[in-house]
């Protein structure tokens, strides 16, 4: 059996005399031969020392985990110990948040298609913001002011038209895409003129995610000029650049690491002048 690169491996992987591999000083055979296969397992040091990555290079409370990646009650509680905020594209993932003990005003609803009673139970709870993505959603909203809901925190998410380099079918910020307001068609600016009017909403930042798996750093230095662009007349007060950091899955891939990333995007964001926290 051939040795996997390093780089492929958790944190704590070790190689045992017997040439099989061991988690947190687990033997791997032991939990296949106890569970049976497929297992899976996580490196719970592994991840904290990724968050602690993250939050070392972007800030404190400007990482926000993306729930659909992993999500139950011990990685929500795992995530905002390390200081994390969370993402949460339904209402049954802010249930799993919220009943792990992470308070509402540290998650984000995210996703596209809301239903009424998503926004509602989001709104009722007290998220930081809601990431809106559709004009359809800025009528939900409107309608969900008039029931006498309180005026919720929102961004919009801007299709900022960068390729990603990426599978096409998990890139999400080119011209084509199906999320958010598209800024090559004029939908971004007048969804940012309709939310600045509405008083069922109060704009707070824009957002944008270019796709996943993304290995070039240099596809999030683009979308953060793209963005800059369009942001810096409004002097919002965050700017939120989006995007999975692509991860190796075998050999010969590489992927850049997250302090990498961080520099690409907050350099490219200092040059451009951008006022908004990143």
């Amino acid at each position: 059996m051939s040795k996997l690169p390093p780089h492929l491996l958790p944190d704590t992987a070790t190689e045992l005399a017997d040439g099989s591999v061991a988690i947190g000083g687990v033997p791997l055979l032991g939990l296949a031969s106890r569970y049976g296969t497929p297992v899976f397992v996580y490196d719970e040091q592994h991840l904290r020392n990724r968050c602690r990555e993250a939050v070392d290079s972007f800030g404190a409370n400007r990482v926000v985990y993306a729930t659909k990646a992993f999500l139950c009650r011990a990685m929500a509680r795992l995530v905002h110990e390390e200081g994390l905020m969370l993402d949460v594209a339904t209402s049954g993932e802010l249930f799993v948040a919220l009943s792990a003990g992470v308070p509402a005003d540290r998650c984000v609803l995210h996703g596209n298609n809301k239903s009424l009673e998503e926004l509602r139970y989001a709104i009722t709870a007290g998220v930081h913001h809601i990431n809106v993505d559709s004009f359809d959603e800025l009528d939900r909203l409107e309608a969900l002011s008039a029931e006498g809901l309180p005026t919720p925190n929102v961004a919009l998410r801007i299709t900022p038209g960068v390729e990603a380099h990426t599978h096409e079918f998990i890139a999400t910020g080119q011209d084509d895409s199906k999320f958010g307001f598209n800024l090559g068609n004029g939908d971004a600016l007048r969804a940012v003129s309709r939310a600045q009017r509405s008083a069922a909403v109060e704009l707070i930042g824009l957002h944008c995610h270019i796709g996943s798996n993304v290995f070039a750093a240099s596809s999030f230095a683009r979308a953060a000029e793209v963005m800059a662009g369009f942001a810096a007349p409004l002097d919002l007060p965050e700017l939120t650049l989006g995007g999975g950091l692509g991860v190796a899955y075998v050999a010969g891939e590489e992927a850049p690491p997250i302090a990498e990333w961080a520099r690409v995007l907050l350099d490219a964001c200092r040059s451009l002048g951008v006022r908004s926290a990143v």
